[in-house]
């Protein structure tokens, strides 16, 4: 493996909300953009994983976007964006005029392997344009969010299904389904979503849940469970336990679309199956369904894998952050994790983040 030119004292890795939000504080406080810190980014293009999202997502329809820090001074936001535009092209465009306009200088496509110690410095192991370097560095702040790393439950028979397991990372559209028999897995707006589209072109819909879903009247603002959910993020991350489901804490808004999808019967979530066969699914009563695909809408998980060589994991899974650093290495910062995770909880660490770099690099 050979070094790149120049050591830059930040290594941000991935340039969605959270990197991007960093790396604008970073620059407000004196950092210079490309030699003082430099961003990488696995994505070919603008627009972190909002690039990746099924052509049918709308602003409209997904959770709300925040804008990024500094984005007024642009005249842009998701505000007041095109919302019969795919949300993926809007936000890579915002996201690009966004670049550009404060001279982050992100690099891509970088595809960050490995970050390991190299006696007193931090090493940032990457691929691009097919070969390989490196990046010594004082902290690294890891933004990389949870789109590389989906999560599907195991359940009996899953390797026995004759048919396809989708995950929403590789949905693309309700044509691919047309005619089919389709199972539906996960609470959340991305579920909800999948079975709006898939209404109309789908034989059969059956929406299947690992919990009752709890629906919000439209405009009604659960602050009580919004900030448990956030609570219980921050516990698990400071104790370094696997973090549990924001969704799960907070329920789903009872917008008018989803009040008629009810109504019509395509929104009526079914217990969780018990058992997968090769032509359906089965619950524990011995109903069966047919299924010639299951659409697993059953999230994320961090995506860590580049810092194994840190050994930062713990017992419980997870990795220990509080304040926005790990515990066991404070040159390691977690952009996006846990509690930030939310667009806007993504913009106020940045702020906080970026701090803590600077002032940890002063002392250095």
């Amino acid at each position: 493996m050979t070094s790149s030119p120049g050591s830059p004292s930040v290594v941000v890795i991935g340039a969605g909300q959270a990197g991007l939000s960093v790396s604008f504080y970073l620059r407000r406080l004196g950092l210079e953009p490309g030699s003082d810190f430099v961003v990488l980014d696995r994505g070919p293009g603008t627009g972190g994983a909002w690039q990746h999202r099924w052509e049918a997502l709308r602003i409209g329809s997904a959770h709300h976007i925040n804008d990024l820090p500094g984005m007024d001074e642009l005249g842009i936001s998701f505000d007041t964006a095109d919302r019969t535009q795919p949300a993926k092209d809007v936000v890579a465009d915002y996201y690009a005029r966004y670049e550009e306009h404060y001279e982050l200088r992100v690099r891509r496509p970088v595809d960050v392997k490995r970050v390991f110690n190299r006696g007193t410095e931090l090493v940032v192991g990457f691929e691009a344009g097919g070969g390989i370097g490196a990046l010594e560095t004082d902290v690294v702040v890891n933004a990389t969010g949870t789109w590389g790393s989906p999560f599907i439950p195991w359940y009996p028979g899953f390797n026995d299904f004759a048919g396809r397991h989708v995950h929403t990372t590789n949905y693309e559209s309700a044509a691919a389904f047309a005619g089919q028999n389709v199972v539906v897995v996960g609470g959340g707006t991305s579920a909800i979503g999948f079975l709006l589209e898939l209404e109309g072109s789908a034989e059969s819909l059956t929406w299947v849940s690992r919990r009752p879903i709890e629906f919000l009247d439209e405009g009604e603002l659960n602050m009580e469970a919004g900030a448990a959910a956030v609570a219980a993020q921050d516990e698990a991350a400071r104790s370094g336990r696997a973090l549990p489901s924001i969704v799960s804490g907070t329920g789903v808004p009872r917008t008018r679309r989803i009040q008629a999808g009810i109504e019509r019967g395509t929104l009526v979530a079914k217990p969780m199956f018990t058992s997968i066969e090769p032509r359906g699914v089965r619950w524990s009563d011995g109903t069966f369904q047919p299924a010639d695909a299951i659409v697993w809408s059953t999230g994320f998980r961090p995506e860590l894998r580049h810092l194994a060589p840190l050994k930062l994991r713990e017992k419980e899974g997870g990795i220990s952050v509080g304040g926005g650093s790990s515990w066991k290495d404070g040159r390691i910062f977690f952009a996006g994790y846990g509690p930030q995770a939310s667009t806007i909880g993504a913009n106020r660490a940045g702020r906080a983040i970026a701090r803590q770099v600077v002032a940890l690099l002063s002392n250095l």
